[in-house]
């Protein structure tokens, strides 16, 4: 990085009822439909919702970070 920046990191929980890599990718995908400059994710957490004693879906928390513009 050469420039002096700002970044915003947040937390996001993505689901998916294939994979935990899904659930990662839901969330952010869902992060870059609203947030520009999306710069890095990282896995903090993976869980599993169960029912039945059966794998219902899959969790990721997921810490992302983005530029930040102010405002």
């Amino acid at each position: 990085m050469t420039d002096n920046s700002v970044y915003k990191v947040i937390e996001l929980v993505g689901t998916s009822t294939d994979s935990w890599e899904k659930a990662a990718e839901t969330a952010v995908n869902r992060a870059a439909k609203s947030l520009d400059d999306l710069r890095i994710a990282e896995i903090l957490d993976l869980d599993m919702v169960l029912k039945d004693g059966k794998v219902q879906a899959y969790r990721a928390k997921v810490k992302v970070s983005f530029k930040y513009h102010g405002g």
